[in-house]
């Protein structure tokens, strides 16, 4: 049990560090439509994970999963649910909303919190309340302050925690549960990129950089969100939540430092909202971390 919760910390780690610098990647593809990219990260990622899981001998447990019509409806739910996070997440960064991404990432641990409390019976205790209460007060202040939903932060937190959720839940390895997630989006994505007028659509017409470019798609996406789903099945909801603050923290200094997104006071204080509520969560962990360790010397 010590060294699954180990390798999920490690996992956990490693995913959120390179969701942090990936919207580089995807800043540098604004050549190419956000549904191109899309079609590209369903197509390439697929293609890698099936060819992992043949190297690793993994086919047995995707056979398996493929025999349990249950777990294929689970999948199909996080099917949905991650890939519209991935359509909203590359609109969001070619379009100068990386802040408003950043946002929904910082909510995300919140969201998942609660969802723990929900469906893992998870504690929430006076601290943890508190924070949520913070996250909401922000949303009401960016409601009040520019008079619409912050939907791309909104869409972003709720599809990925939920998301976090149904994984859990089911409990398939992260190899098999990718290559069935890209498999169902996979004619979607082929559909797409014959019938798209865009002139990198076609593969056999770009230059080969271009090409390269666009099969980075594939690891860019696979290699964290794999990260991800096995840290979910060796973790807690909660520690898991503590991690996400890399992500969004990294995305929040991209768009301010390197791609000049502007921060009016009005949304620096729906930052200061959710960021307070973030101390007080890592304030409450540190504290429980003290408080265990005190209990095993004694």
């Amino acid at each position: 049990m010590q060294t699954s919760s180990k390798s999920g910390v490690l996992y956990a780690l490693t995913a959120f560090t390179l969701w942090a610098i990936a919207p580089i990647y995807f800043k540098e593809m604004s050549f190419v439509p956000a549904q191109e990219i899309l079609a590209h990260r369903v197509i390439w990622s697929f293609l890698l994970v099936l060819a992992l899981i043949f190297i690793l001998r993994y086919t047995k447990a995707l056979v398996t999963v493929l025999k349990a019509p249950k777990i294929l409806a689970a999948m199909l739910v996080s099917t949905l649910l991650i890939g519209f996070n991935w359509g909203t997440f590359i609109w969001a960064v070619q379009n100068n909303q990386m802040l408003s991404a950043s946002l929904g990432y910082y909510i995300n641990p919140l969201i998942s919190i609660l969802l723990g409390v929900i469906f893992f019976k998870e504690k929430l205790d006076t601290i943890r309340k508190t924070a949520v209460l913070l996250c909401f007060c922000a949303v009401v202040f960016e409601i009040i302050q520019f008079g619409s939903l912050p939907w791309v932060a909104l869409s972003l937190s709720m599809t990925f925690a939920f998301y976090g959720l149904v994984r859990k839940k089911i409990a398939v390895d992260s190899f098999t549960g990718m290559a069935i997630e890209t498999a169902i989006m996979l004619p979607f994505a082929l559909m797409y990129l014959t019938l798209s007028p865009s002139p990198t659509s076609n593969i056999f017409g770009n230059s080969a950089s271009v090409n390269w470019l666009l099969f980075a798609a594939g690891p860019v996406t696979m290699v964290p969100l794999m990260c991800f789903a096995a840290a979910a099945n060796r973790v807690s909801m909660v520690t898991l939540g503590f991690f996400q603050y890399i992500g969004p923290t990294g995305m929040f200094f991209l768009a301010v430092f390197l791609y000049d997104e502007p921060l009016s006071s009005e949304k620096l204080t729906t930052f200061v909202l959710i960021w307070s509520a973030l101390a007080m969560l890592i304030f409450d962990s540190v504290r429980r971390l003290r408080k265990t360790h005190n209990t095993l010397q004694q």
